[in-house]
């Protein structure tokens, strides 16, 4: 079904924003609207600084120090020398690539004691905002009202690239266009990257992931999670490959760093890069995600994580092979799990079906309104009863072929038969070959052929039991039939057989590949089955399953200019999209359940209290005991103890891992890296009694620079306020 959508100019929007009304401390604000939007209500709540000391295109401010840390995260600048602190999880894919059997940094953590120790990241980069822009009039230029869709989508695209490049000539730096409020409005960001990024610190695992995924979007929480890098640029401050001659990076703004502590009520405010919240979606939407997509996945990663976690227990290199890789599918597995519970317990469903039933009475009452609007809830409904089984299908096969490693490392040749066949020149198979070559280095050192087999036989029972037949790919259900579904039964000499499993022969055959090379990667199993499961996706669900997201996005953009027209005396914040966003809130504790109370911080004496050397995320490092029975506490203590970290109301998201929590003067007072597991439901549906952001406090993180491991030069970079 196709729906022509009305042309929303942007006066609509303004006027539907102009009268604040909104629940306690939920938002991710835009920096360029504060001062429009939300200086009055930051200052009554306590904040003591200026909209432009937080974001201005004339003088340095905070946004200068604010940075996308390797696309997925947060990073912040606190040193006129180019040091940055993020999370521990953020930096741990870079911590692991550094670490073997004889330099085992995940588990005894790194100090570089001096520039020259610092090591290298390629392919890191981290992003500055140089400036930002409403440029929802000249996107929309051309545009009318009633006007087909993909003569709409040509005229935006066009006039975001011509915007783009008009904004970066002769700069050096590169521009987006990203739409807001589901596409009622765009906004032009110019960013600056730089490529020379060094790993600078990093605490031991027992310490960044102290508890583990047991504590995982948990309070109360006591997790050191923070890493230290630091940026490099070339002589003239610009951004540089990788170079000896290159010299720490010297920004515009660095935060000041504040030990003077926090307490109940006191103001925050997080600055950072919040990935997806979806918070002005249908009922339909959310009956899909918690009652049909996440618990199967749930189930599935369940499984993955068990076989993991136990091989991970039998030996430390496995450990460190698996580590990240285990951190990296537990992450949504506990968060998909909290957010059933949430969603139920907030009767999200329920509440959106209440306001959709007033929505369309609102709607009824008026022709012109009905003739707009009328359709929007009836076409959803239609929408999601197809799409729910159409992302289900794609998003299990995923997690089925990569399920086992072998499954999507296989897929990899799959550019070099491809090009082979074709006859494509020398080079260009040369050139594929080395990167290949080059990129499977990486996937030999963290592999276990054990752990993987064990991986395979899961997800292919998995997938054959939970996954409806129409819906598996047809060289799938050829193999189980052969095996009648025993999959244990073949794995064995199937994983003797392939290339896949042995580096010494994949490097061989990757070496010699040539036309005959493509008829023998056709017969190895694993390709067969990857390759296939890609084909299927890709001719059966891929297509329809973009066909229904663009005709919902089509509905998201009328629906969300309804509500907004609907509810004119509410401030509509944008879903988080990546880009720079504020929040601000208080520091506040929660009841968590009947007669369960949690109060707002964390402190060292509570690790003690969970240390327990026989389990492997518990297992307190013995110089850190030491510190704590000696009180060799430094200046970084609140009543006597080390704080360790504290919850506040700041809506934040995926993103927002590693961004600066700050107080009233614009000091940094933690770092934020989690959620609490009662209100982590709030990607779409914030709640106030229970939505908590879970940071790091700023003192713990230099306790351990400084006592723990005797780094504390680097603390003389910073500017720090007592």
């Amino acid at each position: 079904m196709k729906v022509k959508l009305k042309f929303l100019t942007v006066a609509i929007m303004i006027m539907t924003i102009l009268i604040p009304s909104l629940r306690a401390d939920e938002g991710m604000w835009i920096p360029l609207l504060i001062e429009k939007y939300n200086i009055k209500l930051m200052k009554e709540k306590g904040f003591k600084l200026s909209a432009e000391d937080i974001y201005s295109v004339n003088k340095a401010c905070m946004k200068d120090a604010v940075l996308s840390f390797g696309g997925g995260c947060t990073g912040e600048v606190i040193s006129p020398e180019g040091l940055l602190i993020t999370n521990h999880h953020c930096g741990y894919g870079q911590i692991q690539d550094h670490s073997s059997l004889d330099h085992d940094y995940l588990t005894n953590g790194f100090w570089a004691m001096s520039h020259q120790e610092e090591l290298t990241n390629p392919g890191l980069t981290v992003t500055f905002l140089k400036s930002m822009e409403d440029v929802t009039e000249k996107v929309l230029k051309g545009v009318t009202e009633g006007m087909d869709a993909a003569e709409r989508d040509k005229i935006i695209s066009a006039n975001s690239n011509e915007i783009r490049k008009k904004a970066i000539e002769g700069t050096g730096y590169f521009a987006s266009v990203r739409p807001f409020y589901m596409g009622n409005q765009y906004f032009l960001f110019v960013n600056e990257s730089f490529r020379d990024i060094r790993l600078v610190g990093a605490p031991p695992s027992a310490i960044g992931k102290f508890g583990g995924e047991t504590d995982n979007w948990i309070w109360p929480r006591h997790t050191g999670d923070f890493s230290l890098f630091r940026i490099y640029a070339d002589k003239n401050n610009k951004p540089a490959d990788y170079s000896k001659e290159n010299v720490p990076y010297k920004p515009l703004y660095f935060f000041p760093i504040s030990i003077k502590g926090v307490k109940e009520g006191d103001f925050t405010m997080v600055f950072g890069y919040p990935g997806t919240t979806t918070e002005y979606v249908s009922s339909y939407h959310i009956d899909m995600v918690k009652n049909y997509i996440n618990p199967k996945m749930i189930a599935i990663r369940s499984k993955k994580i068990e076989i993991m976690e136990a091989a991970m227990a039998t030996d430390p290199l496995i450990r460190i092979q698996y580590s990240a890789k285990k951190s990296g599918i537990a992450n949504s597995w506990k968060k998909w799990i909290g957010e059933i519970q949430g969603l139920d317990k907030m009767n999200t469903i329920g509440k959106k079906q209440e306001f959709e039933a007033k929505f369309m009475k609102w709607v009824s009452e008026d022709n012109a309104r009905m003739t707009k609007y009328g359709s929007i809830l009836p076409m959803y409904k239609e929408f999601y009863t197809s799409l729910r089984d159409y992302t289900l299908a794609n998003s299990y096969t995923n997690e089925v072929m990569n399920g086992a490693e072998i499954l999507s490392f296989s897929r990899s040749l799959r550019i070099l038969a491809d090009i082979v066949d074709k006859n494509s020149s020398v080079d260009m198979i040369n050139d594929t070959k080395t990167n290949l070559l080059t990129s499977s280095k990486k996937f030999f050192r963290n592999y276990n052929k054990a752990t993987d087999k064990k991986l395979f036989v899961t997800v292919m029972t998995m997938y054959g039991k939970n996954l409806d037949s129409k819906w598996q790919a047809p060289e799938y259900i050829k193999f189980r039939n052969s095996c009648d579904g025993d999959f244990q039964s073949v794995a064995d000499k199937l994983y003797d057989k392939t290339i896949f499993t042995d580096e010494a022969k994949y490097n061989a055959f990757v070496s010699g590949f040539n036309k005959s090379s493509v008829a023998k990667l056709k017969k190895d199993q694993f390709y067969l089955l990857a390759n296939d499961a890609s084909n299927f996706i890709a001719d059966n669900v891929r297509g329809e399953l973009t066909r229904i997201n663009e005709e919902i996005q089509k509905l998201n953009k009328l629906y969300m200019a309804a509500q907004m027209e609907f509810d004119k005396e509410k401030i509509f914040y944008p879903d988080a999209n990546s880009t720079l966003r504020l929040t601000y809130g208080q520091v506040k504790g929660y009841k968590s359940k009947d007669a369960v109370y949690f109060t707002h911080y964390t402190t060292l004496k509570g690790i003690m209290e969970k240390d327990n050397p026989e389990i492997y995320d518990y297992a307190v490092p013995s110089k850190l005991k030491e510190l704590y029975l000696k009180k060799d506490f430094g200046r970084y203590t609140q009543d006597g103890e080390v704080p360790v970290c504290f919850i506040a109301n700041n809506h934040t998201t995926g993103g927002n891992s590693g961004s600066p929590v700050l107080n009233a003067d614009g000091q940094l007072i933690g770092v934020n890296f989690d959620r609490a597991w009662e209100g982590v439901a709030s990607d779409m549906a914030y709640s106030p009694d229970q939505s908590r952001n879970i940071s790091l406090d700023i003192r713990y993180a230099l306790f351990l620079i400084d006592k723990f491991a005797g780094a504390g030069y680097l603390l003389r970079e910073m500017t720090i306020v007592e």
